[in-house]
């Protein structure tokens, strides 16, 4: 089992799914991306880019030697669905939460707009109280999930205080040019494995009517989060069991693969 997390977060963000997963007797694995958490910053900020991070993920799976199913909060999101149009990828199942193969430039622009500030914060609650006004569509999280959240997004800063465990580079991409819409709707043609896509109500990353086409494929099952935008937490009971029943139908023989749809 393999979660990967969103643009500023880090693998720690899993560690309810990850648990209750675990418990339920399988392997689980939460890395952090290139520049987040404890993995090293990237020498040049261009690097930041999809291709490097699906690069990063291709030499995991390949020590892994074996099928996975996979948790994408966003743009770990997208790195699955790149990775399970591949021709011999080992994705069994794919659960995107709150991503799609169409991102509208106007969710871009918004997210470039608080990405990568070098802000210090003069202690963990200040960050805390960041997370929560920035990441508030994440949905209603109780105070110890924020204090979590905000434990495992703290870096110490240089003369006292903390920062984002985040390399601020990471935005250099969004920044070097206006954003555009994002289109991958030839990739998800092309993948024929069972996709959950889990949407935030009030997104407006993942647009009803991108939900709404893929849904419309066969073996693609939409569930849609009342409570949150973008991106929902999977930290609440609900959500982590829409997860685990949809791996859960995966064990044993599986399903038949899928036919992919020839491009519209």
């Amino acid at each position: 089992m393999l979660c990967v997390h969103g643009l500023t977060r880090s693998g720690r963000d899993f560690d309810a799914l990850a648990r209750a997963l675990a418990q339920a007797g399988r392997r689980v694995l939460c890395p952090n991306l290139p520049g987040r958490g404890a993995s090293d910053w990237l020498p040049e900020p261009s690097l930041y880019a999809l291709p490097t991070y699906v690069g990063a993920l291709a030499h995991l799976l390949a020590r892994l030697e074996g099928p996975v199913d996979w948790v994408g909060t966003s743009l770990g999101g997208l790195c699955g669905l790149v990775v399970a149009a591949m021709p011999g990828h080992p994705v069994r199942r794919l659960v995107l939460n709150d991503i799609g193969p169409f991102v509208p430039k106007a969710a871009l622009a918004r997210i470039r707009d608080y990405v990568g500030a070098e802000v210090a914060f003069p202690d963990l609650a200040a960050l805390e109280a960041h997370l929560r006004a920035v990441h508030a569509p994440f949905g209603p999280l109780g105070d110890a999930e924020w204090r979590h959240l905000a434990e495992t997004s703290a870096r110490p800063a240089e003369g006292g205080g903390v920062r984002l465990h985040y390399d601020p580079a990471i935005a250099a991409p969004l920044r070097a040019a206006e954003p555009a819409d994002l289109d991958l709707w030839a990739l998800w043609e092309r993948i024929a494995v069972p996709v959950l896509v889990l949407r935030g109500a009030r997104s407006d990353l993942l647009l009803p009517e991108t939900a709404a086409r893929m849904a419309a494929r066969p073996g693609v099952r939409l569930e849609e989060i009342a409570e949150a935008g973008h991106a929902p937490a999977l930290m609440e009971a609900r959500q982590i069991g829409l997860v685990g029943e949809f791996l859960e139908a995966g064990d044993g023989a599986g399903p038949e693969p899928i036919r992919p749809q020839s491009r519209r």
